[in-house]
Protein backbone atom coordinates (compact mmCIF):
# COMPACT_ATOMS: atom_id res chain seq x y z
CA UNK A 1 0.00 0.00 0.00
CA UNK A 2 2.75 2.20 1.05
CA UNK A 3 3.93 1.82 -2.82
CA UNK A 4 0.55 3.22 -4.50
CA UNK A 5 0.33 5.88 -1.34
CA UNK A 6 3.99 7.21 -2.35
CA UNK A 7 3.17 7.45 -5.82
CA UNK A 8 -0.61 9.14 -5.82
CA UNK A 9 1.54 11.87 -3.60
CA UNK A 10 4.02 12.06 -6.36
CA UNK A 11 1.55 12.24 -9.63
CA UNK A 12 -1.22 14.40 -7.76
CA UNK A 13 1.59 16.96 -7.13
CA UNK A 14 3.19 17.27 -10.89
CA UNK A 15 -0.51 16.95 -11.96
CA UNK A 16 -1.06 19.87 -9.61
CA UNK A 17 1.58 21.82 -10.82
CA UNK A 18 1.62 21.14 -14.81
CA UNK A 19 -2.40 22.10 -14.62
CA UNK A 20 -1.42 25.81 -12.31
CA UNK A 21 1.41 26.24 -14.93
CA UNK A 22 -0.71 25.87 -18.03
CA UNK A 23 -3.68 27.66 -16.44
CA UNK A 24 -1.30 30.69 -15.64
CA UNK A 25 0.92 30.61 -19.06
CA UNK A 26 -2.73 30.71 -20.78
CA UNK A 27 -3.68 33.55 -19.11
CA UNK A 28 -0.33 35.40 -18.46
CA UNK A 29 -1.04 35.71 -14.92
CA UNK A 30 2.82 37.10 -14.51
CA UNK A 31 2.43 39.72 -17.55
CA UNK A 32 6.09 38.17 -19.36
CA UNK A 33 6.49 40.52 -22.37
CA UNK A 34 4.18 42.80 -20.81
CA UNK A 35 5.24 46.75 -20.59
CA UNK A 36 4.81 47.40 -16.98
CA UNK A 37 4.62 51.76 -16.02
CA UNK A 38 7.18 53.15 -14.07
CA UNK A 39 8.82 56.11 -12.30
CA UNK A 40 11.99 56.24 -11.01
CA UNK A 41 14.89 59.33 -9.86
CA UNK A 42 18.16 59.95 -11.86
CA UNK A 43 20.38 62.66 -10.39
CA UNK A 44 23.89 64.40 -11.60
CA UNK A 45 25.49 62.60 -9.53
CA UNK A 46 24.48 59.09 -11.60
CA UNK A 47 27.86 57.86 -13.63
CA UNK A 48 25.65 56.16 -16.67
CA UNK A 49 29.05 54.38 -17.59
CA UNK A 50 28.63 52.05 -14.57
CA UNK A 51 25.84 50.50 -12.85
CA UNK A 52 23.69 52.62 -10.15
CA UNK A 53 21.07 51.88 -7.72
CA UNK A 54 18.03 53.72 -7.77
CA UNK A 55 14.35 53.09 -6.42
CA UNK A 56 11.59 51.90 -8.70
CA UNK A 57 8.10 53.08 -8.60
CA UNK A 58 4.93 51.13 -9.84
CA UNK A 59 1.94 52.69 -9.07
CA UNK A 60 -1.17 50.95 -6.46
CA UNK A 61 -3.66 51.78 -9.60
CA UNK A 62 -0.92 49.93 -11.73
CA UNK A 63 -0.84 46.94 -9.28
CA UNK A 64 -4.07 45.84 -9.47
CA UNK A 65 -4.66 46.87 -13.07
CA UNK A 66 -1.77 44.21 -14.18
CA UNK A 67 -1.74 41.74 -11.23
CA UNK A 68 -4.87 42.42 -9.44
CA UNK A 69 -3.13 43.37 -6.58
CA UNK A 70 -5.12 45.60 -4.15
CA UNK A 71 -2.34 48.10 -2.28
CA UNK A 72 -2.48 50.98 0.32
CA UNK A 73 0.59 52.50 -1.25
CA UNK A 74 2.66 52.74 -4.43
CA UNK A 75 5.51 49.77 -4.62
CA UNK A 76 8.36 51.13 -4.21
CA UNK A 77 11.38 48.35 -4.65
CA UNK A 78 15.55 49.20 -4.90
CA UNK A 79 16.97 48.22 -7.86
CA UNK A 80 20.38 48.78 -9.45
CA UNK A 81 20.48 49.58 -13.62
CA UNK A 82 23.05 48.92 -15.96
CA UNK A 83 22.33 51.49 -18.60
CA UNK A 84 22.58 50.47 -22.30
CA UNK A 85 24.90 52.05 -25.27
CA UNK A 86 21.69 54.13 -26.37
CA UNK A 87 21.03 55.29 -23.20
CA UNK A 88 17.33 54.62 -23.59
CA UNK A 89 17.11 51.05 -22.26
CA UNK A 90 18.73 49.08 -19.54
CA UNK A 91 18.73 45.71 -17.50
CA UNK A 92 17.99 46.14 -14.03
CA UNK A 93 18.22 43.87 -10.66
CA UNK A 94 16.21 43.57 -7.36
CA UNK A 95 16.01 41.95 -4.53
CA UNK A 96 11.91 41.00 -3.64
CA UNK A 97 11.31 41.04 -0.02
CA UNK A 98 8.93 39.44 2.26
CA UNK A 99 6.66 42.47 2.84
CA UNK A 100 6.29 42.40 -1.11
CA UNK A 101 3.11 41.44 -2.94
CA UNK A 102 2.99 37.10 -2.91
CA UNK A 103 3.03 37.58 -7.16
CA UNK A 104 6.21 39.56 -6.73
CA UNK A 105 7.77 36.38 -4.30
CA UNK A 106 6.26 34.13 -6.29
CA UNK A 107 8.34 35.57 -9.79
CA UNK A 108 11.46 35.97 -7.83
CA UNK A 109 11.37 32.36 -7.24
CA UNK A 110 11.71 31.58 -11.00
CA UNK A 111 15.73 31.22 -10.84
CA UNK A 112 16.02 29.44 -8.07
CA UNK A 113 16.67 29.48 -4.35
CA UNK A 114 17.49 32.97 -4.94
CA UNK A 115 14.95 36.07 -4.65
CA UNK A 116 16.15 38.53 -7.66
CA UNK A 117 13.86 39.59 -10.26
CA UNK A 118 15.74 40.99 -13.40
CA UNK A 119 13.80 42.88 -16.66
CA UNK A 120 14.41 45.64 -18.76
CA UNK A 121 13.41 48.94 -19.03
CA UNK A 122 13.01 51.58 -21.50
CA UNK A 123 12.32 54.87 -21.27
CA UNK A 124 10.96 57.94 -23.70
CA UNK A 125 14.01 59.89 -23.40
CA UNK A 126 17.60 58.43 -22.38
CA UNK A 127 19.01 57.90 -19.10
CA UNK A 128 21.03 61.07 -18.91
CA UNK A 129 18.14 63.21 -18.07
CA UNK A 130 17.55 64.27 -14.88
CA UNK A 131 14.85 64.62 -12.20
CA UNK A 132 11.62 61.80 -12.32
CA UNK A 133 12.05 59.58 -15.30
CA UNK A 134 8.84 57.85 -16.55
CA UNK A 135 8.89 54.12 -18.66
CA UNK A 136 8.34 50.76 -18.71
CA UNK A 137 9.41 48.04 -17.37
CA UNK A 138 9.31 44.48 -18.74
CA UNK A 139 10.04 41.57 -16.00
CA UNK A 140 12.25 38.48 -16.85
CA UNK A 141 9.90 35.47 -18.43
CA UNK A 142 8.20 33.61 -15.75
CA UNK A 143 6.81 30.19 -17.12
CA UNK A 144 6.06 26.48 -15.58
CA UNK A 145 6.93 28.45 -11.89
CA UNK A 146 4.92 25.80 -10.35
CA UNK A 147 6.92 22.80 -11.90
CA UNK A 148 10.64 24.64 -10.96
CA UNK A 149 9.09 24.64 -7.57
CA UNK A 150 8.22 21.14 -7.16
CA UNK A 151 12.12 20.69 -8.29
CA UNK A 152 13.09 22.92 -5.75
CA UNK A 153 11.28 20.97 -3.19
CA UNK A 154 12.05 18.06 -4.06
CA UNK A 155 16.00 19.23 -3.66
CA UNK A 156 14.95 21.31 -0.91
CA UNK A 157 13.81 17.79 1.12
CA UNK A 158 15.66 15.28 0.04
CA UNK A 159 18.37 17.65 1.84
CA UNK A 160 16.13 18.00 4.81
CA UNK A 161 15.95 14.04 4.76
CA UNK A 162 19.29 13.17 4.81
CA UNK A 163 19.50 16.31 7.63
CA UNK A 164 17.29 14.50 9.43
CA UNK A 165 18.70 10.94 9.84
CA UNK A 166 22.12 12.42 10.04
CA UNK A 167 21.09 14.67 13.38
CA UNK A 168 19.41 11.72 14.49
CA UNK A 169 23.24 9.93 15.02
CA UNK A 170 24.02 11.23 18.38
CA UNK A 171 20.32 10.67 19.64
CA UNK A 172 20.18 7.13 18.60
CA UNK A 173 23.58 6.31 20.30
CA UNK A 174 23.12 8.42 23.36
CA UNK A 175 19.75 6.69 23.75
CA UNK A 176 20.09 3.13 22.14
CA UNK A 177 24.01 3.42 24.57
CA UNK A 178 21.51 4.29 27.49
CA UNK A 179 18.99 1.61 26.77
CA UNK A 180 21.43 -0.99 26.28
CA UNK A 181 22.69 -0.63 30.00
CA UNK A 182 18.75 -0.74 30.97
CA UNK A 183 18.44 -3.59 29.07
CA UNK A 184 21.75 -5.82 30.52
CA UNK A 185 20.80 -4.68 33.80
CA UNK A 186 17.52 -6.33 33.76
CA UNK A 187 15.29 -2.73 34.64
CA UNK A 188 13.23 -3.34 30.84
CA UNK A 189 11.93 -6.62 31.94
CA UNK A 190 10.72 -5.72 35.11
CA UNK A 191 9.20 -2.38 33.74
CA UNK A 192 7.54 -5.18 30.58
CA UNK A 193 6.45 -7.35 33.91
CA UNK A 194 5.22 -4.49 35.48
CA UNK A 195 2.88 -3.87 32.45
CA UNK A 196 2.72 -7.18 31.10
CA UNK A 197 -1.11 -6.76 31.32
CA UNK A 198 -1.53 -4.18 29.21
CA UNK A 199 1.02 -4.86 26.70
CA UNK A 200 -0.23 -8.78 26.65
CA UNK A 201 -3.39 -7.25 24.97
CA UNK A 202 -1.60 -4.96 22.85
CA UNK A 203 0.79 -7.28 21.88
CA UNK A 204 0.14 -10.72 22.33
CA UNK A 205 2.30 -12.78 20.34
CA UNK A 206 5.70 -10.60 21.66
CA UNK A 207 7.04 -12.24 25.12
CA UNK A 208 6.82 -9.91 28.40
CA UNK A 209 10.51 -10.64 29.03
CA UNK A 210 11.45 -9.68 25.07
CA UNK A 211 13.53 -7.04 24.67
CA UNK A 212 10.99 -5.71 22.20
CA UNK A 213 8.67 -4.72 25.03
CA UNK A 214 10.74 -2.96 27.30
CA UNK A 215 11.54 -0.69 23.69
CA UNK A 216 7.72 -0.54 22.85
CA UNK A 217 7.00 0.73 26.52
CA UNK A 218 10.27 3.25 26.70
CA UNK A 219 8.52 4.57 23.39
CA UNK A 220 5.28 5.24 24.13
CA UNK A 221 5.93 6.38 27.52
CA UNK A 222 8.79 8.96 26.08
CA UNK A 223 5.77 9.92 23.50
CA UNK A 224 3.17 10.03 26.22
CA UNK A 225 5.50 12.80 28.05
CA UNK A 226 6.00 14.89 25.46
CA UNK A 227 9.55 13.56 25.40
CA UNK A 228 10.00 13.32 21.51
CA UNK A 229 13.93 13.28 21.16
CA UNK A 230 13.90 10.09 23.25
CA UNK A 231 10.90 8.17 22.07
CA UNK A 232 11.94 8.29 18.15
CA UNK A 233 15.13 6.24 18.96
CA UNK A 234 13.25 3.67 21.40
CA UNK A 235 10.73 3.19 18.35
CA UNK A 236 13.49 2.32 16.38
CA UNK A 237 14.66 0.10 19.04
CA UNK A 238 11.38 -1.39 18.92
CA UNK A 239 11.16 -2.12 15.51
CA UNK A 240 14.59 -3.64 15.26
CA UNK A 241 13.62 -6.46 18.31
CA UNK A 242 10.63 -6.67 16.44
CA UNK A 243 11.89 -7.80 13.20
CA UNK A 244 13.65 -10.42 15.06
CA UNK A 245 10.56 -12.08 15.88
CA UNK A 246 9.28 -11.56 12.73
CA UNK A 247 8.89 -14.93 10.75
CA UNK A 248 8.00 -13.29 6.99
CA UNK A 249 10.82 -10.62 6.60
CA UNK A 250 9.70 -7.81 4.46
CA UNK A 251 6.25 -7.85 6.12
CA UNK A 252 4.89 -5.81 9.02
CA UNK A 253 3.55 -8.24 12.18
CA UNK A 254 0.79 -7.59 13.94
CA UNK A 255 2.40 -6.17 16.77
CA UNK A 256 4.26 -3.92 14.27
CA UNK A 257 1.23 -2.66 12.67
CA UNK A 258 -0.50 -2.43 16.48
CA UNK A 259 3.01 -0.25 17.70
CA UNK A 260 2.83 2.04 14.47
CA UNK A 261 -0.97 2.51 15.65
CA UNK A 262 -0.31 3.44 18.92
CA UNK A 263 2.46 5.94 17.69
CA UNK A 264 0.46 7.96 14.84
CA UNK A 265 -2.41 8.37 17.55
CA UNK A 266 0.01 10.69 19.24
CA UNK A 267 -1.04 10.39 22.66
CA UNK A 268 0.21 12.87 24.78
CA UNK A 269 -0.37 14.10 28.81
CA UNK A 270 1.63 17.72 28.17
CA UNK A 271 1.79 18.98 24.23
CA UNK A 272 5.02 21.09 25.06
CA UNK A 273 5.52 22.27 21.38
CA UNK A 274 1.84 23.65 20.95
CA UNK A 275 1.49 25.07 24.43
CA UNK A 276 5.12 26.62 23.68
CA UNK A 277 3.91 28.29 20.38
CA UNK A 278 0.55 29.86 22.52
CA UNK A 279 2.73 31.02 25.13
CA UNK A 280 4.92 32.82 22.16
CA UNK A 281 1.56 34.25 20.49
CA UNK A 282 0.20 36.06 24.22
CA UNK A 283 -2.07 33.17 25.15
CA UNK A 284 -3.53 34.37 28.40
CA UNK A 285 -4.34 30.39 29.12
CA UNK A 286 -1.90 28.58 26.84
CA UNK A 287 -2.22 25.24 28.73
CA UNK A 288 -5.47 24.96 28.04
CA UNK A 289 -5.37 22.67 25.25
CA UNK A 290 -3.98 19.90 27.68
CA UNK A 291 -7.76 18.58 28.44
CA UNK A 292 -8.50 19.00 24.87
CA UNK A 293 -5.87 17.11 23.57
CA UNK A 294 -5.90 14.42 25.87
CA UNK A 295 -9.48 13.87 25.14
CA UNK A 296 -8.93 13.71 21.08
CA UNK A 297 -5.61 11.38 21.55
CA UNK A 298 -7.20 9.17 23.53
CA UNK A 299 -10.12 8.58 20.86
CA UNK A 300 -7.24 8.77 18.16
CA UNK A 301 -5.77 5.74 20.07
CA UNK A 302 -8.67 3.48 21.17
CA UNK A 303 -9.76 3.72 16.96
CA UNK A 304 -6.39 3.03 16.38
CA UNK A 305 -5.58 -0.09 17.95
CA UNK A 306 -9.39 -1.21 17.42
CA UNK A 307 -9.03 -0.84 13.50
CA UNK A 308 -5.14 -2.31 14.18
CA UNK A 309 -7.13 -5.60 15.98
CA UNK A 310 -9.98 -5.84 13.92
CA UNK A 311 -7.87 -6.23 10.85
CA UNK A 312 -5.36 -8.14 11.67
CA UNK A 313 -7.91 -11.00 12.18
CA UNK A 314 -8.61 -10.34 7.99
CA UNK A 315 -9.01 -11.93 5.19
CA UNK A 316 -11.21 -14.40 7.30
CA UNK A 317 -13.61 -17.17 5.96
CA UNK A 318 -17.39 -16.37 6.31
CA UNK A 319 -17.76 -19.32 8.31
CA UNK A 320 -15.21 -18.29 10.58
CA UNK A 321 -16.61 -15.11 11.36
CA UNK A 322 -18.57 -16.04 14.36
CA UNK A 323 -16.21 -18.06 15.85
CA UNK A 324 -14.17 -15.05 16.06
CA UNK A 325 -16.97 -12.42 16.88
CA UNK A 326 -17.47 -14.67 19.82
CA UNK A 327 -13.44 -15.01 20.17
CA UNK A 328 -13.00 -10.50 20.33
CA UNK A 329 -16.18 -9.94 22.10
CA UNK A 330 -14.60 -9.00 25.75
CA UNK A 331 -12.13 -6.58 23.31
CA UNK A 332 -15.07 -5.23 21.48
CA UNK A 333 -17.05 -4.95 24.58
CA UNK A 334 -14.19 -2.99 26.43
CA UNK A 335 -14.10 -0.27 23.33
CA UNK A 336 -17.67 0.20 24.02
CA UNK A 337 -17.79 1.24 27.20
CA UNK A 338 -15.17 3.34 27.02
CA UNK A 339 -16.78 5.27 24.42
CA UNK A 340 -19.47 5.20 26.84
CA UNK A 341 -17.78 6.69 29.44
CA UNK A 342 -16.25 9.14 27.68
CA UNK A 343 -19.94 10.50 26.28
CA UNK A 344 -20.95 10.44 29.52
CA UNK A 345 -18.12 12.50 31.20
CA UNK A 346 -18.67 14.93 28.05
CA UNK A 347 -22.94 14.50 28.39
CA UNK A 348 -22.85 15.38 32.34
CA UNK A 349 -20.31 18.45 32.13
CA UNK A 350 -17.66 16.66 33.66
CA UNK A 351 -15.52 17.65 30.37
CA UNK A 352 -16.38 21.33 30.70
CA UNK A 353 -15.10 21.06 34.31
CA UNK A 354 -11.77 19.51 33.16
CA UNK A 355 -11.26 22.14 31.17
CA UNK A 356 -12.20 24.60 33.28
CA UNK A 357 -9.96 23.32 35.52
CA UNK A 358 -6.84 23.82 33.09
CA UNK A 359 -8.07 26.79 31.56
CA UNK A 360 -7.95 28.56 35.54
CA UNK A 361 -4.40 26.79 35.95
CA UNK A 362 -1.46 29.83 36.00
CA UNK A 363 0.18 30.76 32.68
CA UNK A 364 3.06 30.93 34.62
CA UNK A 365 2.77 28.35 36.52
CA UNK A 366 2.40 25.60 33.66
CA UNK A 367 5.09 27.07 31.84
CA UNK A 368 7.48 26.68 34.76
CA UNK A 369 6.45 23.44 34.91
CA UNK A 370 6.82 22.26 32.01
CA UNK A 371 10.23 23.61 31.46
CA UNK A 372 11.29 22.13 34.50
CA UNK A 373 9.80 18.67 33.36
CA UNK A 374 11.56 19.39 30.02
CA UNK A 375 15.14 20.33 31.82
CA UNK A 376 14.72 16.94 34.57
CA UNK A 377 13.07 14.03 32.37
CA UNK A 378 16.06 13.31 30.43
CA UNK A 379 18.85 13.30 32.60
CA UNK A 380 16.53 11.90 35.30
CA UNK A 381 16.42 8.91 32.89
CA UNK A 382 19.86 8.91 32.03
CA UNK A 383 20.59 8.44 35.57
CA UNK A 384 18.26 6.20 36.62
CA UNK A 385 18.97 3.74 33.65
CA UNK A 386 22.91 4.33 34.13
CA UNK A 387 22.73 4.18 38.07
CA UNK A 388 20.66 1.18 38.19
CA UNK A 389 23.52 -0.58 35.58
CA UNK A 390 26.15 0.47 38.07
CA UNK A 391 24.43 -0.96 40.80
CA UNK A 392 23.25 -4.27 38.83
CA UNK A 393 27.47 -4.57 38.51
CA UNK A 394 27.23 -3.56 34.56
CA UNK A 395 30.28 -2.81 32.62
CA UNK A 396 27.98 0.42 31.89
CA UNK A 397 30.76 2.13 29.75
CA UNK A 398 31.61 -0.70 27.04
CA UNK A 399 27.57 -1.69 27.18
CA UNK A 400 26.84 2.00 26.16
CA UNK A 401 29.32 2.27 23.48
CA UNK A 402 27.99 -1.40 22.28
CA UNK A 403 24.53 -0.17 22.01
CA UNK A 404 25.64 3.58 21.07
CA UNK A 405 27.23 1.46 17.30
CA UNK A 406 23.45 0.18 16.81
CA UNK A 407 22.31 3.28 16.73
CA UNK A 408 24.36 4.48 14.30
CA UNK A 409 23.89 2.33 12.22
CA UNK A 410 19.99 2.31 12.49
CA UNK A 411 20.39 6.49 11.85
CA UNK A 412 22.07 5.70 8.64
CA UNK A 413 19.83 3.00 7.31
CA UNK A 414 16.72 4.75 7.47
CA UNK A 415 18.17 7.42 5.03
CA UNK A 416 16.91 6.57 1.55
CA UNK A 417 13.24 5.64 3.18
CA UNK A 418 13.32 8.93 4.92
CA UNK A 419 14.22 10.45 1.13
CA UNK A 420 11.99 9.06 -0.63
CA UNK A 421 8.70 9.70 1.94
CA UNK A 422 10.00 13.46 1.89
CA UNK A 423 10.43 13.99 -0.97
CA UNK A 424 6.97 12.71 -2.10
CA UNK A 425 5.68 15.00 0.51
CA UNK A 426 7.68 17.84 -1.01
CA UNK A 427 6.33 17.35 -4.43
CA UNK A 428 2.46 17.04 -3.16
CA UNK A 429 2.35 20.08 -1.13
CA UNK A 430 4.17 22.59 -2.89
CA UNK A 431 2.28 20.98 -6.13
CA UNK A 432 -0.89 22.41 -5.02
CA UNK A 433 -2.55 18.77 -4.37
CA UNK A 434 -2.76 20.04 -1.16
CA UNK A 435 -5.08 22.94 -2.69
CA UNK A 436 -7.28 20.41 -4.40
CA UNK A 437 -7.67 18.42 -1.43
CA UNK A 438 -9.15 20.94 0.69
CA UNK A 439 -11.44 22.21 -1.89
CA UNK A 440 -12.40 18.06 -2.28
CA UNK A 441 -13.34 17.76 1.46
CA UNK A 442 -14.71 21.13 2.06
CA UNK A 443 -17.99 20.23 2.05
CA UNK A 444 -17.51 17.71 4.49
CA UNK A 445 -15.77 19.71 6.86
CA UNK A 446 -18.17 22.31 6.44
CA UNK A 447 -20.91 19.65 7.44
CA UNK A 448 -18.70 18.63 10.53
CA UNK A 449 -18.72 22.08 12.19
CA UNK A 450 -14.86 22.67 11.55
CA UNK A 451 -13.67 26.18 9.80
CA UNK A 452 -12.13 26.03 6.51
CA UNK A 453 -9.27 27.87 7.89
CA UNK A 454 -7.74 25.29 10.08
CA UNK A 455 -8.30 22.47 7.46
CA UNK A 456 -4.64 22.45 5.71
CA UNK A 457 -4.00 22.05 9.37
CA UNK A 458 -5.36 18.71 9.44
CA UNK A 459 -4.78 17.25 6.60
CA UNK A 460 -0.81 18.75 7.00
CA UNK A 461 -0.13 16.91 10.48
CA UNK A 462 -0.10 13.41 9.35
CA UNK A 463 2.34 14.22 6.20
CA UNK A 464 4.57 16.68 8.12
CA UNK A 465 5.78 17.83 11.61
CA UNK A 466 7.41 20.92 10.63
CA UNK A 467 5.08 21.88 7.93
CA UNK A 468 2.07 21.86 10.74
CA UNK A 469 3.89 23.58 13.07
CA UNK A 470 3.94 26.34 10.40
CA UNK A 471 0.22 26.89 9.77
CA UNK A 472 -0.41 26.50 13.25
CA UNK A 473 1.98 28.89 13.74
CA UNK A 474 0.51 31.36 10.83
CA UNK A 475 -3.08 30.22 11.66
CA UNK A 476 -2.42 31.57 15.34
CA UNK A 477 -0.93 34.65 14.28
CA UNK A 478 -3.81 35.97 12.32
CA UNK A 479 -6.41 34.73 14.36
CA UNK A 480 -5.19 34.72 18.23
CA UNK A 481 -4.36 31.68 20.32
CA UNK A 482 -7.32 31.69 22.46
CA UNK A 483 -9.80 32.00 19.50
CA UNK A 484 -11.92 29.42 18.63
CA UNK A 485 -9.39 28.30 15.58
CA UNK A 486 -6.38 28.99 17.99
CA UNK A 487 -7.62 26.50 20.50
CA UNK A 488 -8.59 24.47 17.45
CA UNK A 489 -5.26 24.33 16.03
CA UNK A 490 -3.38 23.72 18.95
CA UNK A 491 -5.51 20.23 19.64
CA UNK A 492 -5.31 19.37 16.13
CA UNK A 493 -0.87 19.18 16.90
CA UNK A 494 -1.12 18.21 19.93
CA UNK A 495 -3.58 15.33 19.85
CA UNK A 496 -2.28 13.68 16.40
CA UNK A 497 1.63 12.32 15.19
CA UNK A 498 3.18 12.88 11.36
CA UNK A 499 1.94 9.74 10.34
CA UNK A 500 3.88 8.68 7.21
CA UNK A 501 6.71 10.39 8.83
CA UNK A 502 6.68 7.43 11.10
CA UNK A 503 5.72 5.09 8.68
CA UNK A 504 8.89 5.38 6.40
CA UNK A 505 11.46 6.12 9.22
CA UNK A 506 10.11 3.16 11.45
CA UNK A 507 9.51 0.51 8.51
CA UNK A 508 12.31 1.52 6.68
CA UNK A 509 14.54 1.12 9.53
CA UNK A 510 13.99 -2.72 8.99
CA UNK A 511 13.49 -2.94 5.37
CA UNK A 512 9.32 -3.68 5.50
CA UNK A 513 8.02 -3.44 2.07
CA UNK A 514 4.41 -4.88 2.94
CA UNK A 515 3.08 -2.51 5.16
CA UNK A 516 -0.41 -4.75 5.25
CA UNK A 517 -3.25 -2.35 7.98
CA UNK A 518 -0.54 -0.28 9.14
CA UNK A 519 -1.60 3.14 7.08
CA UNK A 520 -5.42 2.48 7.71
CA UNK A 521 -5.02 2.18 11.48
CA UNK A 522 -3.20 5.23 11.45
CA UNK A 523 -5.34 7.20 9.29
CA UNK A 524 -8.02 5.89 10.88
CA UNK A 525 -6.43 7.11 14.25
CA UNK A 526 -5.81 10.72 12.78
CA UNK A 527 -9.15 11.11 11.11
CA UNK A 528 -11.10 10.35 14.60
CA UNK A 529 -8.52 12.60 16.44
CA UNK A 530 -8.97 15.36 14.13
CA UNK A 531 -13.14 14.67 14.19
CA UNK A 532 -12.93 14.91 18.34
CA UNK A 533 -10.97 17.99 18.55
CA UNK A 534 -13.56 19.49 16.03
CA UNK A 535 -16.32 18.08 18.93
CA UNK A 536 -14.35 18.53 21.95
CA UNK A 537 -13.24 22.38 21.38
CA UNK A 538 -16.39 22.94 19.57
CA UNK A 539 -18.47 22.14 22.79
CA UNK A 540 -16.15 23.89 25.31
CA UNK A 541 -15.64 26.50 23.89
CA UNK A 542 -18.01 26.86 20.26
Amino acid sequence: MLNYIWLGLVILGLAAALSTDLQDKVSNKYQSGIPIPISFSIDSTIDHSKPFETKLIISKGNLYKYYYTKAENDLIFDAKISVDKNKTEASFFTIIEKGFPEVFQKMAKVSGKENDLTGVISIKSNFTNQGEVTGSIIFEEVSFLGLKEVTNSALSYAETAVNIALGLIGVMALWLGVMKIAEEAGLITYIALALKPVTKFLFPEVPAEHPAMGAMIMNISANFLGLGNAATPFGLKAMEELDKLNPNKGTATNAMCTFLAVNTAGMTLIPATAIAVRASAGSSEPAVIIGTALFASTCATITGITVAKIMEKFPIKFSEFGKWLNDSKKFLISIFSIGIVISLILLTGMGSTISSFFSFLNPELIKNIIQVVSILAIPLLIAIFVGFGAYKKVKVYEVFVEGAKEGFNVAVRIIPYLVAMLMAIGIFRTGGAMEWLIYILQPITNFVGMPAEALPMALMRPLSGSGSLGIMAEIISVHGPDSFIGILVSTFFGSTETTFYVLAVYFGSVGIKRIRHAVVAGVAADIVGILAAVFIVTLLFG
